[in-house]
């Protein structure tokens, strides 16, 4: 026997002690869950008209078991819409099932859930559809195949693990860096896209190129594979044009990070602006707009204005208005573009530092509204409904999710009634929409009482949540009970009070509810039209509460 002919053999035998070691897949249907299969290692194969049907998939890169396999596998890119096999792994139950979008999929948010699945490639079998031996190369003649393996197996080792951010990154395509940096520094981002393993198990990486007008080159959305986002950048063209990052980064704030565009629910926002030499622009406006909207900036300083230049520069402070907080963390500078790859890990570890992102949480987000409502018989049913259009949009102004804010409310008149707390309405139409619904109860007025049950009942409940604490009362009479005593001890407990007095309500009482300075926490009108006046001083102040405090 020849040695290629026992090599032939050797493979053949192996290859069928393989084949018989390998498990048949089961076929599923498309909303076939992981909650249906017995066996908590599975491989099964899913249809390919999954796209005509609507698949319900929890969770990102681990899903709740709640899940359909084959959507979930859809959503994680291990099988197309066309179906196929796949490898099916159950997992204990979690908390915080997040949302995305990938490969057509919109994935849900889930609070919990008892068990939970991952899903990987199941690999076709290595064997012509004849039978006959593949003519690939045999075991040991792929050296350099091994080679990249363990290349890439390295890269991946070294990368940074549970990196959960979603990430805009300005790269500079101005005449100030010219044709020949631009290169470089596309190839110093497609190092830090390997790095901090971008996709859906870790972070979500759009591009926009800065320059006299900025250029969104692609958003979140568009790409979750990191071959995918690599190739997107090395297409850039170059732009030219002035440096006009205060511009670029106020365009990225505007929208880059809406769900529509593949941002996800919970997750911190950053945006890594690349700035080699200066900006010819302000970044003053665009970088408040950027805290107030809970966007992390962090600057990239590359080869900064030497002693000559420092006149052509117009803001030489901008690294420290631009930046989320001035502490050094979120400025980082390199010498030049030439030698940067020592860099690419420092600057992965910071962006993926989410417990560092100090501009992640808002008022917007980060807040429990708790309104007192009065539904004695002197308000009236047509001014109640004035009254909750009132509540609607003062609580629609927020950004009402189970991970975002949190609203609550009780009626009251000698009774109290908890109308809704703070775990019941998630979603704000959802919420808006029970807050309209909220039937009047008339009756008299006891307004002391009724501030002990919300704080029992909506602030230290079995559904508190953590979040800063407001309580807006709204009354259109004098309280038959006292009222400055309950305000205070709510307000030790750590909660912000506002009192919204209408009609023949006391200023007295109003000022004693009121958490100081009282006139900025405390309104007033003759009538309940007037209301609507109060929206954006309202919102406005607590925010100002919430920013003062952080």
């Amino acid at each position: 026997m020849t040695a290629v002919m026992w090599c032939m053999a050797w493979y053949s035998k192996a290859a069928n002690a393989y084949l018989a070691r390998v498990p048949v897949p089961t076929p599923i249907s498309c909303t076939t869950r992981a909650a249906d299969l017995g066996d908590p290692r599975a491989v099964v194969v899913c249809p390919s008209d999954c796209t005509l049907r609507h698949l319900s998939v929890f969770g990102s890169g681990v899903y709740a078991a709640v899940s359909s396999v084959c959507g979930a596998a859809i959503h994680r890119g291990v099988i197309t819409w066309s179906g196929g096999p796949l490898n099916v792994h159950r997992a204990p139950g979690r908390e915080n099932y997040l949302s995305s979008y990938a490969h057509g999929i919109q994935s849900q948010s889930l609070s919990r859930w008892t068990a939970s699945f991952t899903v990987s490639r199941s690999f076709s079998q290595p064997m012509e559809v004849s039978g006959q031996p593949s003519t690939t190369a045999l075991p040991g003649l792929g050296s350099a195949k091994k080679a990249a393996k363990k290349t890439v197996k390295k890269t991946a080792q070294n990368g940074i693990k549970d990196c959960q951010v979603d990430i805009a990154l300005l790269l500079d395509g101005s005449y100030n860096i010219g044709q020949r940096r631009f290169n470089l520094q596309k190839n110093f981002v497609s190092k830090l896209v390997l790095m901090l393993r971008v996709g859906p198990d870790g972070p979500g990486l759009g591009v926009v190129q800065v320059s006299e007008t900025p250029q969104v080159e692609f958003y979140l959305k568009n790409f979750t594979q990191p071959k995918d986002v690599i190739s997107a950048i090395k297409e850039m063209g170059f732009k030219g044009g002035n440096t006009n990052t205060g511009k670029a980064l106020m365009h990225t704030v505007e929208g880059f990070f809406s769900e529509e565009r593949g941002g996800r629910r919970g997750m911190p926002r950053v945006a890594v602006v690349f700035v080699d030499g200066w900006p010819s622009d302000s970044l003053d406006a665009a970088a408040v707009r950027a805290r107030e909207s809970g966007i992390n900036v962090f600057v990239v300083s590359v080869a900064k204005a030497s002693p000559e230049e420092q006149s052509l520069v117009q803001d030489r402070d901008f690294m420290k208005k631009a930046v989320c907080r001035d502490n050094g963390f979120f400025n980082f500078s390199m010498p030049s573009w030439f030698s940067s790859n020592k860099h690419v890990k420092p600057l992965a570890q910071r962006l993926c530092s989410a417990n560092r992102m100090l501009c992640s949480k808002t008022c917007y987000n980060s807040v429990n509204l708790g309104f007192l409502i009065d539904g004695s018989s002197s308000v009236g049913d047509g001014n109640f409904r004035l009254v909750l259009d009132f509540i609607a949009s003062v609580a629609g102004a927020f950004e009402i999710s189970e991970l975002g804010a949190r609203v609550g409310a009780v009626q009251f008149t000698y009774d109290q009634k908890l109308e809704m707390d703070f775990s019941e309405h998630l979603e704000r139409d959802e919420a808006l929409a029970a807050i309209r619904a909220i039937r009047y109860m008339s009756g008299g007025t006891a307004t002391g009482d009724a501030i002990n049950f919300a704080v029992s009942n909506l602030f230290f409940s079995a559904t508190a949540t953590s979040g800063k604490n407001f309580l807006i009362v709204i009354t259109d009479g004098q309280s038959y009970d006292e009222v400055a005593s309950p305000a205070l001890a709510a307000q030790r407990e750590g909660i912000t009070m506002y009192s919204v007095g209408v009609a023949w309500a006391p200023q007295d009482d109003l000022k004693a509810m009121a958490s100081e300075p009282k006139d900025r926490h405390s309104f007033f009108t003759r009538d309940f039209t007037g209301l609507k006046e109060f929206q954006e001083p309202l919102v406005r102040g607590i925010c100002q509460d919430f920013t003062e405090t952080q």
